[in-house]
């Protein structure tokens, strides 16, 4: 059975060769009385399951010889082997359960006519023997489908093997493995020696090699209770905060965390205080469930904290244009869907990404079903902006949180007090008369026409706009109108009804300036406003500032505009209306995009209202003193030295967007309608519309879905992925996709195992979870590889060792650090700028420097997670040990092994700091030469050195032509000593 998958998996390249053959007349084609029995020969029937199971057996064979033609992309002759419903009764066609003679499906695939053959020797290979044997006994058996591949079904409850060494096993995962190995004919390997094991935990849990007196305590811990011994060297890792920077490095990946914004110029984003919050999430060890809720829905949980807004900067990671002339809705819409395949890939192992064109190839996920899932995130304020709005003032001082949330609070209730009160009069229709019999004219090139809709007239814009341009609107005031205390501008799309699926640009009010036209047109008075209502609470420009004749920017819809936005502009004092008089607005624009697109208010119209309801807004002293307490309350905040950073937020529900399939993935062709949900092969939405404010479910709806106990992947893979940092390789390899096109798991009742554990007795606490894990048996084992151990299992996926891999860059970095003594513990803050070789740094933006600290600055010393992290031009020493760039979700680091990284960390100006760092190290403990090397190796190795060792430095040493000149220091012998020891294997190895 195992080799049978195998040869399915192995099969896979040829899905690139398939081309696009149909299903044509199937059903008039008999077998021509061959049976099946006489077409395969008997040893392949032999190798043949006895019950066939269909994720384990038959899909590995649709997916690799039928799906090309027959998936979830191309359905040739409406087939489809993703679907059961295309293939069995009812609806299929395809297979007749119980009935191999008289199923198609067999049928074809034993044709020996190359015409009618499936699949067509133009696209593969007829299906061996053995292949056919396994369809045919599985229709035999009645077709049995599960429509659930093993990662679609929920984990399930598994008993802990039965082992017949029960000494070896330290905890009930060790069962797991020692029952695989012994399957396979293996035995585990001896523990490995006390240093190694302390080094590996140590570099596994903190990202830095122990230190001397770390080793000292341990081995004499170790000498007298070993168990224990290992036990508080765990916890006391556990508890470092190097936890934290190390583990957070590896979600960052995930998350594609960088500081920098990805295209066009590439410019600065000031996010770090995302970095910052996921490293004290993990020393904290905030539950896994709530880590994942805060980072997709923090702003929609009930009063939300401070750190709660930074966690949700998350999904503000994605890349945005700052190039001229790009429509900034496409690269929201590509913010939004990689939203959409990040979350997928992060959080569920799945590549949904996918299906934006197309329904999956491999797996049940529909085309539909994609948008479906990116509607969570349509509703969001923010646009591909320059300004990274909306954005919210994080306290540079985590002390300060507290008092910044407590005064963000009082803010915004105040706020919300405000302009509740106001908006109520703004939409009551019973407050305004439109205007009628208008005219329109612009001081630039812009033309204007009027046309009467309904009950009033709105001015619009012909053809293009001009820069600057400013809209002047006459009409008659109402007869009925006796005194005036409002106008109401109502700014709309200028096609409103398609503007609903195809934003447009949108509008920014520089300054809304008005005059009374007396009867006789010769006299004119200009009105004096107090004040302005907007229909948003948290508009990115304060509307008010449309009554200032200096400002650009005002009341807004920036930059694109679906839905009509109004805003009521409040007179100072009522104004009599004269017989016959006329009212003239004159609305100025000075706002554009790159001077290529001018947000100019293309239609709208106008209402005006004599009600005293708004003349009581003016002077109502409660609001007045609302107001007042509003900008005492700004006032302190501001005095809290804070950084801005970019968060999410969602647009308010009389303003959200629709959201609609996109044909083909195109954001300009735009298919049917969709709400928010979740695939119909996995579980359901729990979705209540009393639970909350939103009538339709929203991220938080969605956040709650992932961790809930019905999702069979979130677990699953957040313990693989823990698995993969520990052990090199995960339980599923491939990290990135748990679909049917990714590999099967090696321990599948292991992983069900640890998943269900990490859900419910660790109450999904990394921390219990990786110290299990690290305390394991499994884990202890030496990593020293026999030659029997690499014949029965090569690439030790039956764990029948110790892990052994090259480390991470952090961690090649980080260690030579700590080990030369440089390395800075300082904590948190602003991105650094460490050493990087000349003529790398070629921003396009020029004001994007790389200032690097002095030498003895701790900041050039700060470990990696700080560095600055541009995608256009990453970090070199990263680059060349493959970590990602981070302009996309990375979920698995691919490892090379190159002689760039021997040069790096010969020739790089940090590793050779470090080196003349570690050989003063080596020099403090005396004159002795051969002591300094058996210091230095014990320092870098964690370990004593043999004789052998030692022979070895001592001949290195000796090579050396001695110090040539004496103002470089890097030509000392011991230099070039040290700067071997660095460059060990042992050392550069897990």
């Amino acid at each position: 059975m195992k080799l049978l998958i195998l040869h399915a998996s192995n099969m896979k390249w040829r899905l690139a060769c398939v081309g696009s053959a149909a299903l044509i007349g199937l059903g008039g084609i008999g077998l021509g009385g061959i049976g099946f029995g006489g077409e395969v020969d008997g040893d392949e029937v032999s190798s043949v399951p006895e019950i066939v199971d269909f994720n384990d057996h038959v899909r590995p064979i649709f997916n690799a010889h039928c799906t090309a033609c027959h998936g979830g992309v191309k359905q040739a002759g409406d087939v489809s082997f993703v679907y059961k419903e295309q293939v069995l009764p009812p609806k299929g066609w395809i297979v007749e359960p119980g009935d191999p003679d008289s199923s198609i499906l067999i049928e074809r695939v034993l044709e020996t006519d190359p015409d009618t053959r499936m699949p067509p020797p133009d696209h593969g290979p007829a299906l061996s023997q053995s292949d056919i044997a396994i369809l045919s006994r599985w229709v035999e058996q009645g077709a049995v489908w599960d429509a659930s591949h093993w990662s679609y079904a929920a984990p399930k409850p598994r008993p802990i093997p039965e082992v017949a060494d029960s000494s070896w096993p330290r905890l009930s995962l060790d069962r797991f493995v020692l029952a695989k190995m012994l399957e396979h004919d293996l035995t585990p390997s001896e523990d490995a020696t006390a240093e190694r094991w302390l080094r590996r935990v140590s570099l596994d849990l903190t990202g830095l090699p122990p230190s001397l007196q770390q080793r000292s305590d341990f081995l004499d811990e170790y000498e007298q209770n070993a168990d224990a011994a290992r036990e508080n060297v765990v916890d006391r890792l556990l508890a470092s905060e190097a936890f934290g920077e190390r583990w957070a490095s590896v979600w960052l990946d995930q998350i594609r965390y960088s500081d920098s914004k990805g295209l066009g110029l590439d410019g600065r984003r000031s996010v770090w205080k995302y970095r910052d919050w996921v490293i004290d999430s993990f020393n904290d060890d905030l539950p896994y469930d709530q880590f994942t809720i805060k980072q997709i829905a923090g702003d929609l949980l009930p009063n939300p904290t401070m750190e709660d807004l930074i966690a949700t900067a998350a999904h503000r990671l994605t890349q945005s244009n700052e190039e001229g002339g790009t429509d900034d809705e496409e690269f929201r819409v590509a913010a939004v869907l990689d939203r959409v395949s990040t979350t997928w890939q992060t959080w569920m192992g799945v590549t949904f990404g996918c299906v934006q064109c197309h329904s999956h190839p491999y797996d049940p996920f529909r085309h539909e079903e994609f948008y479906q899932f990116a509607a969570f995130f349509n509703n969001t304020s923010d646009t591909d902006l320059d300004e990274d709005w909306p954005t919210i003032d994080a306290p540079i001082d985590c002390s300060d949180y507290a008092r910044a949330e407590e005064l963000d609070h009082q803010i915004r209730e105040l706020r919300g007090q405000i302009w509740n009160s106001e908006f109520d009069q703004l939409k009551r229709a019973d407050r305004w008369q439109p205007l009628t019999d208008m005219t329109a004219k612009t001081n630039k090139a812009t033309q204007m026409d009027v046309e009467r809709v309904d009950d009033h007239d709105e001015f619009f814009t012909v053809d293009t706009v001009s820069r600057n341009t400013d809209i002047t609107l006459e009409a008659p005031l109402p007869a009925s109108l006796v005194q005036l205390t409002a106008i109401r501008l109502t700014a709309k799309p200028l096609d409103p009804q398609s503007a609903l699926d195809d934003s447009e640009w949108g509008f920014v009010l520089a300054s809304f300036e008005v005059e009374l036209v007396g009867n006789e047109g010769t006299k004119t008075t200009p009105l004096s406003f107090r004040r302005v209502i907007s229909d948003e609470m948290d508009p990115i420009y304060d509307s008010n500032a449309s009554l200032d004749p200096k400002s650009s920017h005002g009341f807004a819809a920036y930059t694109r505009i679906n839905h009509p936005r109004e805003a009521a502009f409040l007179l100072e004092a009522p104004v009599e209306v004269p017989a016959n008089a006329r009212l003239r607005v004159t609305l100025k624009h000075r706002k554009f995009i790159l001077a290529a697109f001018s947000l100019v208010t293309r239609r709208g119209h106008l209402a005006v209202s004599d009600n005293d309801a708004f003349v009581d807004l003016v002077n109502d002293d409660s609001i007045s003193a609302m107001r007042k307490s509003l900008a005492e309350l700004e006032k302190k905040r501001s005095g809290i030295r804070s950084v801005r950073i970019p968060v999410m937020q969602e647009r308010p529900s009389h303003l959200r967007r629709p959201s609609h399939l996109f044909e083909r993935g195109l954001f300009l062709t735009k298919g049917q309608e969709v709400t928010p949900g979740t695939p119909a092969s996995l579980p359901p939405l729990a979705f209540d519309e009393s639970s909350g404010d939103s009538d339709v479910p929203n991220r938080l709806t969605m956040a709650n879905w992932l961790v809930s106990p019905e999702n069979p992947l979130t677990a699953r893979v957040a313990v693989n992925r823990v698995w993969a940092q520990l052990f090199g390789t995960g339980i599923v390899a491939s990290e990135e996709d748990f679909g049917s096109s990714g590999e099967l798991p090696t321990h599948p009742e292991l992983l069900d195992f640890l998943a269900l554990r990490f859900q419910n007795e660790q109450a999904w606490s990394m921390k219990s979870m990786i110290r299990e894990i690290v305390l394991s048996r499994t884990y202890a084992q030496s990593s020293m590889l026999s030659e029997e151990s690499y014949r029965r299992d090569p690439q030790n996926q039956w764990l029948s060792r110790g892990p052994r891999h090259r480390l991470s860059s952090e961690v090649v970095r980080d260690q030579a650090l700590s080990l030369s003594g440089l390395l800075s513990r300082e904590m948190h803050g602003e991105p650094v700028h460490p050493p990087i070789p000349d003529g790398v740094w070629k921003p396009f933006h020029g004001g994007d420097k790389w200032n690097v600290a002095k030498r003895g600055d701790d900041s050039r010393y700060r470990r990696s997670i700080y560095t600055y992290m541009k995608r256009s031009i990453p970090y070199p020493m990263f680059a060349a040990f493959d970590a990602p760039s981070r302009e996309f979700c990375a979920p698995r680091r691919l490892r090379s092994n190159t002689p760039l990284q021997a040069l790096m960390m010969l020739n790089d100006e940090t590793f050779v700091e470090c080196a003349v760092a570690l050989a003063d190290r080596m020099r403090s403990i005396g004159e002795d030469r051969r002591e300094q090397m058996r210091h230095g190796f014990l320092i870098v190795t964690c370990r004593e050195p043999s004789d052998a060792d030692l022979a070895d430095l001592q001949d290195l040493l000796e090579s050396q032509p001695g110090v040539v000149d004496k103002g470089d220091e890097s030509a000392d012998p011991l230099v070039a000593v040290a700067a071997v020891l660095l460059n060990l294997d042992e050392v550069v190895m897990k």
